[in-house]
């Protein structure tokens, strides 16, 4: 298969991107590093099955030769990102959607959106199954990936149906692992990123809210097994165990044996109160649902983190004394 994706330097995106390789695919990887790094395709850029085009897709999509499946992950996913870069956000959802699936008609191949569990807003059904229309504020500052979403999901649809094309979507839940960027803005790199340099962990409100975290190996199993199945979706990819924000942070700060405290600050508007996927289309139509433990991911992440940054700075940060508390080294063991 040669496979075409779009965002193919992001987190996820990268490690579709060596997944792809590791099954002996062509892989061409279509990134303007917007909020995503060099440095995370940087080890495939010697592999003869990769190819990087520097663009931006909301310009238009070409690409020479066959073209086997398009698979749309382009756009800033944390709130950090889409909340500084609104128009950018609704154009790649929109118009970059828009080219990708012309590329995807054009070449007869499979085409697979990547869209979000904030379809769903905050949501008044849980956990969320798919056939759930969603609750989101149309006009709140989070309405620009929410509605960004729900757009490149029925334009999808529209060309599934007067097209004919072979098109599928699922909704990822929050994912989380190596190669996150410390400054995303999300709970899991903020918090690691705050712990492993001795600063206040922030949790926004009391903490009770909660999320649904999956391991990226096992979201990415996922969308490796919806692209290659007959199921238009869309279908959830998530994990369907909750933990509170305040819980999350706990763990945290004991895995990295941080002194750091916790404290409370403002919820963001609109900020979802409860996320959990139900996951049974996944389970009966792709065999697919997480396997990856909660605290491995953490300890394999947190790990990643202490290569990225600054050792100097996690070497002043006041971390425990070594036995004083559970550690990740404690947990692989």
């Amino acid at each position: 298969m040669r496979a075409v994706v779009t965002g193919g330097a992001g987190f996820i995106g990268s490690h579709l991107c060596e997944r792809l390789l590791q099954a002996d695919h062509e892989v061409v990887c279509v990134d303007n590093f917007l909020t995503s790094s060099p440095e995370n395709i940087e080890h495939l850029m010697g592999d003869r099955h990769f190819q990087f085009r520097h663009w931006d897709i909301t310009q238009g999509m070409d690409e020479p030769g066959r073209v086997d499946a398009v698979i749309h992950m382009a756009s800033p996913a944390s709130p950090a990102d889409y909340l500084t870069l609104p128009l950018e956000t609704l154009r790649v959802g929109s118009a970059g959607t828009w080219h990708a699936l012309d590329l995807a008609a054009a070449k007869g191949s499979r085409f697979l959106l990547t869209s979000t569990s904030e379809s769903y807003g905050d949501p008044l059904i849980h956990p969320q199954p798919e056939s759930y229309w969603g609750h989101v504020n149309p006009v709140g500052p989070r309405s620009v990936y929410d509605e960004a979403k729900r757009f490149a999901e029925a334009l999808t649809m529209a060309y599934r149906r007067s097209r004919g094309l072979d098109a599928k979507i699922v909704r990822i839940f929050n994912t989380f692992g190596p190669r996150m960027r410390p400054d995303d803005g999300r709970a899991v790199p903020t918090f690691i990123r705050q712990a492993l340099l001795g600063e206040p962990i922030t949790v926004t409100g009391d903490g009770s809210q909660t999320r649904s975290l999956c391991y990226v190996d096992d979201v990415v199993e996922g969308l490796l097994r919806m692209l290659a199945g007959d199921h238009c979706g869309p279908v959830n990819l998530g994990n369907p165990h909750e933990v509170s924000m305040l819980e999350l942070a706990q763990w945290i700060g004991k895995l990295t044996r941080s002194r750091s405290e916790i404290t409370l600050t403002s919820r963001p508007q609109d900020d979802p109160e409860r996320r959990r996927p139900d996951i049974t289309l996944a389970r009966e139509l792709l065999n697919w649902e997480p396997t990856t433990p909660l605290e491995r991911g953490l300890c394999d992440t947190i790990t990643d983190f202490r290569r990225r940054l600054t050792p100097g700075e996690i070497a002043g940060s006041g971390a425990r004394p070594a036995g004083s508390t559970p550690s990740c080294e404690a947990a692989r063991s």
